[in-house]
């Protein structure tokens, strides 16, 4: 699993990172963000602030984006927080990189029902590109992490990368996945399996056939 703690504390990192702050247009997001809550609730804002400070990193340095300690306090600071504080929350949640990414950030489901599905597979693949948990691969382009559940259970094996989820996987549909993503196309997101449009049955239906939508109502095979 990724490791949460921070980067170190470098005079480097701080040289990079001390300067830190929003764009103009970061800004207004940033302080539309905060005007959703009461006043003297700003504090409610940080998980929204500190997912824009990545972005922000991320636009800066043409990763997926990462969140350097001066980052941290700089959040900190504008929300009138204790470090310690919006600390804690970057390093719970997986969603906040605290050390440095490539550009595309590959998160392998783990999890039971992918494991069975064949999410040892999908790890392998990925590391044949030369992908290293919780590194950045000597291109740039990659990281890679496993991860708990994201919910994609009915189409697993599935990986997240960035943005998106890429589901109903093989190696091989992950390989088109990666070379797209190497090659700056974007690859269709969601299930790969061909036919197939979201998480219904692979086979087709299996109940509420005979469903309809005439006068609100429906019918069904229960």
């Amino acid at each position: 699993m990724a490791d949460r703690t921070p980067a170190p504390d470098t005079p480097e990192l701080r040289a990079r990172w001390g300067g830190f702050a929003w764009t103009p247009e970061n800004k207004t997001t940033a302080d539309w963000h905060i005007a959703k809550y009461p006043e003297g609730r700003q504090r409610s804002a940080v998980m929204p602030l500190l997912d824009l400070a990545q972005r922000q990193v991320g636009a800066e340095t043409d990763t997926q984006g990462w969140l350097p300690l001066p980052v941290i306090e700089y959040v900190a600071q504008y929300l009138g927080m204790p470090v310690i504080r919006v600390l804690e929350v970057a390093s719970f949640y997986f969603m906040y990189n605290l050390k440095p990414v490539g550009k595309f950030h590959v998160q392998v489901c783990g999890t039971t029902p992918c494991m069975l599905r064949g999410s040892d597979d999908i790890m392998t693949a990925c590391k044949k590109r030369g992908m290293v948990k919780g590194g950045v691969s000597a291109d740039g382009l990659w990281t890679l992490t496993e991860v708990e559940c994201m919910g994609n259970c009915a189409t697993a094996p599935m990986v997240q990368i960035n943005d998106d989820n890429y589901e109903d996987l093989t190696p091989e549909r992950l390989d088109a996945v990666l070379d797209a993503l190497a090659a700056d196309q974007q690859p269709k997101t969601g299930t790969q399996e061909p036919g197939r449009h979201t998480s219904e049955p692979a086979g087709g239906p299996t109940t509420l056939t005979a469903m309809v939508d005439a006068n609100h109502d429906y019918r069904g095979e229960w």
